[in-house]
């Protein structure tokens, strides 16, 4: 990390702490000489990151084996407002993985990497609901990650401003910003009778 190494993290504790929060991760890659970004939905299991998509998906399909990938996740705390334009800022956390992925293609495997990957975005939900169909997981791809090379950049605090324009009559401060989980709204095929159960109404991200 050369910009600003003051703010780069190496340790696990840091990274699996960004990754076990997000929610979306942006999968990047080089194919054919052109540059692609994919966002989707991951998991940390362990010493690895699993996501998944469509098994007719052409970047899975370029994604798996031998090619190398950067998959990154990012969380923004807030906005920092300084007092001149060049030093605005945001406060953010975020994690990048450096390697390759493997398709999961044991159907147990593949199960529980879903039920990984489930559990990740709403503990308690993988219990009740029916399990992938045979068809189903044929439609699926899984890949895993390995956490080889990782690193985390943290940027907080206040502004810093350059020291003449701590005089001029600006507001400068923090807008924080947070996820944060509205109440649940049913479906409307929903049968009379069926309440939202207790994770998705007091539903939140972790928090490190």
């Amino acid at each position: 990390m050369k910009r600003l190494p003051k703010r780069g993290h190496y340790d696990r504790d840091t990274i699996d702490a960004i990754l076990d929060e997000g929610i979306v991760c942006h999968l990047g890659f080089i194919h054919a000489g052109s540059p692609f970004v994919i966002p989707t939905l991951y998991a940390r299991s362990g010493d690895a990151v699993l996501f998944h998509g469509s098994a007719a998906s052409r970047a899975l399909e370029i994604a798996k084996g031998t090619l190398p990938v950067c998959l990154t996740v990012t969380l923004v705390d807030g906005l920092v407002l300084a007092r001149s334009a060049f030093h605005h800022s945001a406060n953010y956390r975020s994690a990048v993985l450096l390697g390759n992925a493997r398709e999961i293609t044991e159907p147990n495997e593949k199960l529980r990497a879903l039920e990984a990957i489930s559990e990740h975005l709403i503990p308690g939900r993988w219990a009740e609901v029916r399990r992938p169909s045979k068809k189903e997981l044929l439609a699926t791809s899984v890949l895993k990650m390995p956490i080889d090379e990782a690193s985390a950049k943290i940027r907080e605090g206040g502004p810093l401003d350059e020291d003449d324009d701590y005089t001029r009559d600006v507001w400068a401060g923090i807008i924080p910003l947070e996820l944060r989980a509205l109440a649940p709204v049913a479906d409307e095929r929903l049968r009379r009778g069926i309440a939202a159960p207790a994770y998705a109404r007091r539903y939140a991200r972790p928090r490190r």
